[in-house]
């Protein structure tokens, strides 16, 4: 029998007892990621119309360092301004993001606790199997999985869609400029929350990059997607469908208009970031 404990759940996945109300994140852990994945945007556009901030040239010494010192493929210019300490950023992180989404919308979306390490840690975990529900800094979207059919022939229920739409709608309407400009002011947070998860020689943007690829690479499926249930736990029917990653199969559940959205949202990132805006 499946474990639930060893099989922690996120909505990138039907596995849940039909008895039983379902706990859902999905677009929710997309919306979380593509916060920070907006944020190299705005480092090229520095590049682009100040471009008396761009870093120095690296030295030779800098140039040459150690293979164990991986190069940095996306680097952050830091700001200037003070911050505080990782362990201590909540209270600053929850009036940018509530004066940035309205305060209602953020105590709505948002856990207002450990922002900073849950926006790092659900990123890092989109292209693995599972993401911990307890580090999701997103709420969950209301309602319940919709499936249809007779039992031995179960998919997921068209109507399904629909839960998502709010926070796709809430995604198109998010304004870059200002989402990159608090990713870019508090970037130094992300690499050391990025550092204490354990990859202390790892570049938190590098890693958001990696993720954007991923995302991207997301199948394509056109509805009806079938299910199994070998035990307590539903599954897809189609083995390559159950063998995607976390982020992959959130994208597959909100059905293919919401993946559509957010991959074309995707995309207009990647273009910025590619040509320098």
């Amino acid at each position: 029998m499946a474990d639930p404990h060893l099989q922690v759940a996120t909505d990138d996945r039907p596995l849940l007892r039909p008895d039983k109300p379902p706990v859902h994140w999905g677009f929710p852990l997309l919306v979380g990621a593509l916060i920070a994945a907006a944020a190299a945007v705005y480092y090229f556009w520095q590049l682009r119309v100040e471009p008396q901030r761009q870093a120095p040239e690296p030295s030779p010494q800098v140039a040459s360092r150690p293979d164990s010192q991986p190069r940095i493929e996306h680097p952050i210019v830091p700001s200037a301004a003070p911050l505080p300490a990782l362990s201590e950023s909540d209270a600053a992180l929850r009036e940018t993001l509530a004066g940035l989404f309205g305060k209602t919308t953020f105590d709505t979306l948002f856990h207002p606790q450990d922002i900073v390490r849950h926006f790092v840690a659900t990123i890092d975990n989109l292209p693995r199997k599972t993401v911990a529900l307890r580090l999701v800094p997103i709420k969950p979207a209301p309602g319940a999985f919709r499936t249809s059919g007779p039992e031995g022939h179960t998919i997921v229920g068209p109507d399904n869609a629909a839960r998502y739409a709010p926070y796709v709608r809430a995604l198109e309407a998010l304004d870059s400029a200002k989402i990159v400009a608090l990713y870019v002011r508090f970037y130094p947070l992300f690499q050391d929350a990025y550092a204490e998860l354990g990859y202390p020689s790892g570049y938190f943007n590098d890693r958001l990059f990696e993720v954007i690829d991923h995302l991207l690479a997301a199948p394509d499926v056109r509805p009806p997607v079938a299910l199994v249930q070998p035990k307590v736990l539903y599954e897809y029917a189609d083995p390559e469908l159950q063998e995607l990653s976390a982020g992959q199969k959130m994208l597959v559940r909100m059905g293919p208009e919401n993946e559509a959205k957010v991959k074309a949202k995707l995309r207009e990132l990647k273009k910025a970031l590619t040509r320098g805006v």
